[in-house]
This record gives structure tokens, sequence and C-alpha cells, in this order.
């Protein structure tokens, strides 16, 4: 696939890497596409990735990843609305210290027409780092619509070394976010570490 990852930090670029190393082509939408930082972690992918602007990624990528810093969803979402109607988004985001932690009412009210999941938001990077657990593979709780995009998405969880988890559509994106508190209430506030996912066991 060709994937637009905006933002190239702990979470974008964990997950570009990944997904360059499985075969999918990827480009990263930064604000600065010359610093040396940036222009040297894309070299390191040779030729499945590149760095651009936003825009560029977003024209890019029959999938855009948004891996920037909560505060800065909105404002980038009004902006690139257009481009995002018809592509398959995933908001990796999270709005800490907001009433809502997800973006989905904002892709919603702006690009109505994107298909869009809530994934990758509810563990620390680390764990997209290491997502084994001895001989187990950390589930990742999703949510977003079905067919020819969720079979998309589930790929790229599985290229991302997880098992994906569907929870239902994108108005699941609070339950998936209730992951997240109880992740840091596990891993920060009763110190079990970061090195830490779920894991759904049925008969």
């Amino acid at each position: 696939m060709k994937v637009g990852v905006l933002g190239a930090g702990n979470i974008g670029g964990t997950l570009g890497k990944r997904w360059a190393h499985a075969g999918h082509t990827v480009q990263f939408g930064v604000r600065e596409a010359n610093s040396p930082h940036v222009q040297a972690f894309v070299s390191e992918l040779g030729a499945q990735a590149a760095v651009g602007t936003m825009a560029s990624a977003i024209a890019f990528g029959d999938v855009v990843v948004f891996a920037i810093p909560g505060g800065a969803m909105e404002a980038t979402i009004r902006t690139h609305a257009a481009a995002l109607n018809g592509k398959i988004v995933i908001d990796a985001a999270n709005r800490m210290g907001a009433p809502t932690m997800n973006s989905a009412a904002v892709f919603a009210a702006q690009a109505p027409s994107a298909r869009v999941f809530r994934a990758f938001n509810s563990m620390g990077w680390e764990n997209l780092v290491n997502p084994r657990f001895g001989d187990q593979q950390a589930d990742l709780f999703y949510c977003g619509a079905g067919g020819d995009a969720q079979v998309a998405v589930e790929q790229l969880i599985a290229d991302a070394g997880l098992h994906p988890i569907r929870v239902g559509e994108i108005a699941q994106a609070p339950l998936v976010d209730m992951v997240t508190g109880l992740w840091f209430a596990l891993a920060n506030g009763q110190r079990m570490g970061r090195h830490l996912a779920f894991k759904v066991l049925t008969d």
C-alpha cells in the first residue's frame, strides 16, 4: 500500500519504519521536511520511504495516518479536509486533556466521505517497537468501517506486529479510548512499566 504518515515521532516514525520494512511505500508528512533528524531517519529506510509536507503525504497515501500531537489535530484536519475526503484515515493521535480524546467528530464534520478508523492510540510506542511478550503477540483494539477499508487497516495492524481486534464502527472510538485510559492507569499509575499490552482470550 501507499501510506501517508503525518508525523515522524515515536508513533509515526515507528509505524512508518515497520510498514516500509513490510514492503509498503511510506511518505512522511512533517512541518520541517529538511530537518537533519528527519532526513537521516528517512534515508535509513531506502526507496520505501520519503518525506514531504503534510499536503504531499495526504495526496500520496491511499491510507493516511495521523500521528501528530493531539492539540494540532483540529487545525490540520480543517486545513486538509478536501484532500482527506475519500481516503482511508487512521486517527492515532490522543487529544490529552480535551473532553474527547479522539477526533472522529472533526473528521465527520470536515471530511465526511473519509473512512475513519481509530487505532494505534491505546498503548505506548514501545509496544510498537516490540509487540511480542514471550510467545504472545499483543492485541490492538481498533474501530472503524468495514469492507475493503477494514481489510487494509487490519493488514497495516498486522504488519506493525500486532493482532487486530475490531470493536465496531467509528462510533466505538470512545471505547477504544477507554483502553488508552486503562493502559495509562496500569503502566504509569500502577507502575507496571510501559512495555504493557492486552490479550483477548476466547474459547
